[in-house]
């Protein structure tokens, strides 16, 4: 539903604003830096924009439309704001030199005018990006869930760094995250849509990986949506699913519902690549660039994700409404309602 919310009973929020700002700078300073450290992960400049028709920009599920706009001093040419930098990392580790075992992280700032604007979503996205080199040996699940688990353990550091500067504040994340794939949570809650699913472990698990999203489920629909040319979402799995990526998902105990941190996997090979983009029937991308130099054995193997960076801060500072922690546009309708039930929009 358009602009949907959710306005928790009896709301107040922990810190006032000033307070938010100055906890959002200790969360991103001590998170960037503890991941960088734990995945060896060099911070690099990223593009706001880059060329349309090049395959670089991220196509999310394939029907949100860019920004784009004309460049007078470049003849014209046409360019486009980045909706995520899942492909432009790639081609990052290859021309910056990196080798298998390091990696990059970025801030990344996206506008996504199509986005449904709620509770958690705002056109203005940001994140940190990160993509590491692996071996081609090492595309497989441990090497998935190896890197999980390493992120999942920033996460709950920084939960218990935060928790040790505000009195009001208390970890609530479990020890370990739970692995179960798409399919698994489909035979198990059969009747429900992929979000409810979501809801039922989280409430029980609290953090869990779901593994393999993007492939058709036995109910003939995919858990959700993934663009055919950066994660590998069709590769059969030993336990019989397919997929080598998810999403990290943790329970949100102001909102009461599974909450998105991070959306991750290993990328495609050139064999990957040309089969989910015959799936989707979308092999008219093979002519791009981002697309013939994975052809060409140009680009390495890699992993990588995104991070969200207002949804961290969210849930460390256990806040209502993703407004209260990023500047965005408000239909005027939310910001009264906000407004009445004690959340601060930005």
């Amino acid at each position: 539903m358009p602009n949907a919310q959710y306005l928790p009973d009896n709301y107040h929020p922990l810190l006032d604003t000033r307070q938010i700002e100055a906890a959002i700078k200790d969360i991103k300073d001590f998170f960037e830096t503890h991941l960088a450290r734990s995945l060896n992960l060099d911070r690099v400049s990223a593009p706001l924009f880059v060329r349309t028709g090049t395959g670089i920009n991220d196509d999310l599920n394939g029907i949100e439309q860019p920004v784009r706009f004309r460049v007078k001093n470049d003849a014209g040419a046409e360019v486009e704001i980045v909706q995520s930098l899942a492909k432009w990392k790639r081609m990052a580790l290859k021309r910056y030199g990196f080798r298998p075992g390091e990696g990059l992280y970025t801030d990344m700032n996206a506008i996504r005018p199509d986005e449904t604007i709620d509770n958690l979503h705002s056109i203005y996205v940001d994140q940190w990006d990160w993509e590491k080199i692996i071996t081609p040996e090492q595309r497989n699940l441990d090497t998935l869930e190896d890197t999980v688990r390493t992120i999942y353990d920033v996460i709950c550091r920084t939960e218990f760094h935060i928790a040790s500067q505000h009195s009001g504040i208390r970890p609530v994340l479990p020890e370990q995250i739970l692995f179960i794939t798409s399919e698994e949570l489909c035979e198990r809650y059969p009747k429900l849509p992929p979000a409810e699913r979501e809801n039922r472990i989280c409430a029980e698990h609290r953090a869990v990986f779901v593994v393999g999203i993007g492939a058709d489920l036995p109910d003939g629909r995919p858990h959700a949506g993934r663009a055919p040319d950066y994660d590998d979402w069709s590769t059969p799995r030993p336990d019989g699913g397919k997929g080598l990526n998810g999403d990290i998902l943790i329970w949100n105990p102001v909102l009461e519902r599974a909450f998105e941190i991070s959306s991750m996997g290993i990328r495609v090979d050139k064999e990957v690549l040309k089969r989910q983009l015959n799936i989707l029937d979308a092999e008219d991308r093979l002519e791009m660039e981002f697309h013939r130099m994975l052809l060409a054995g140009e680009l390495p193997q890699t992993i990588g994700g995104g991070i969200g960076q207002s949804r961290l801060c969210m849930f460390f500072l256990r806040t209502a409404h993703v407004g209260e922690v990023n500047c965005g546009i408000w239909p005027e309708q939310m910001r009264k309602a906000c407004a009445k039930a004690n959340i601060t929009l930005l």
